[in-house]
């Protein structure tokens, strides 16, 4: 296991690393905190961050552990395979979170999970079904020739995604691939990466007409995609998704937290509404989103300040 990590021209001990592991694992700080640990240690990389990271499975937050799944697959390092198939596995966790372990697995990439993520295509809980499938065609994708041929728009997005975009570029054509629910759900997903690329408001508004789509996993997706494109336009459509008590929570944290990447005045108002929400996954993830909120609005130079934060513990221990 290593030892340090660089994080652009410094180099960070793993003594380092490891507090601002304890800072994740600290289910007395609040989440907002935790979160931003976490997206530090995404950052860092390297084995001693898989570590800290993968014994956070167990919190009571299945937000929480849902993003430190989506960080594992992102981080794209096999040493987090172990962990990944064991929550994916584990018919204790919720289904997010199982979700996101399979999601995770076939972001790394590794063909040796094939197998495993073909069996778990058959799942009983829907979501996760579906998002091994993605998973599966993902790998297949990456082991075709398509893979080294196609030609894409340049994605500014820098995310790991499910499924790779097209080599299509007009949106009504990509929209009426998005909306086609006779189509494979890969097929769909890659209509959705190829408006989120175009990054413009038709493209936007293109997108969020997937929240009337079926499949709460693709509903949950399009939340996840319209917060990375962070267009105010779609504000109200997020902001009814949000709303909607009756949708599912997985649907309704990621368009929380799509506000808070926004970070409109209106965007940040639905959040603060919604603090106190019955459902957990909800009210965390508009903590969560507010923080994010706060942080676009401000000059603060990263989000994931963890490495700061120790710093600064250190020096209130000892200054």
């Amino acid at each position: 296991m290593q030892d340090s990590c660089w994080i652009s021209d410094k180099m960070v001990p793993k003594s380092k690393i490891e507090a601002i592991g304890r800072v994740l694992q600290d289910q007395s700080r609040p989440l907002k905190e935790r979160f931003r640990a976490l997206f530090t240690l995404k950052n860092l990389g390297g084995d001693t961050s898989i570590v800290a990271i993968s014994q956070c499975f167990t919190d009571p937050s299945a937000l929480l552990k849902h993003e430190l799944a989506y960080c594992l697959g992102q981080m794209g390092n096999t040493r987090a395979i172990p962990k990944l198939v064991e929550v994916l596995k584990d018919v204790n966790q919720e289904p997010m979170v199982r979700h996101e372990a399979g999601e995770a697995l076939g972001a790394i990439g590794d063909p040796t999970v094939l197998e495993l993520l073909k069996s778990y295509s058959k799942d009983p809980v829907v979501e996760v079904a579906e998002t091994c499938q993605l998973a599966v065609g993902r790998l297949e994708w990456l082991q075709s020739e398509a893979s080294k041929t196609e030609k894409f728009k340049d994605d500014l997005f820098l995310s790991v995604d499910p499924t790779p975009p097209t080599a299509e570029t007009n949106v009504g054509r990509l929209k009426e691939r998005l909306l086609d629910e006779s189509l494979p759900l890969f097929d769909r997903y890659r209509a959705m990466f190829s408006l989120r690329n175009l990054n413009t408001v038709e493209s936007a508004k293109a997108i969020a007409a997937g929240f009337r789509c079926s499949s709460a996993l693709f509903r949950h997706e399009i939340g996840f995609v319209l917060g990375q494109m962070s267009n105010d336009t779609v504000v109200e459509e997020l902001a009814s998704v949000v709303r909607d008590e009756k949708e599912n929570e997985m649907v309704r944290h990621e368009a929380a937290e799509a506000l808070g990447s926004i970070a409109s005045e209106t965007a940040m108002a639905v959040l603060k509404d919604y603090l106190n929400d019955e459902a957990r996954v909800v009210r965390e993830s508009c903590e969560v989103a507010l923080d994010m909120s706060e942080y676009e609005n401000s000059s603060e130079f990263q989000y994931a300040d963890g490495l700061l934060q120790v710093e600064q513990d250190e020096y209130g221990m000892t200054g």
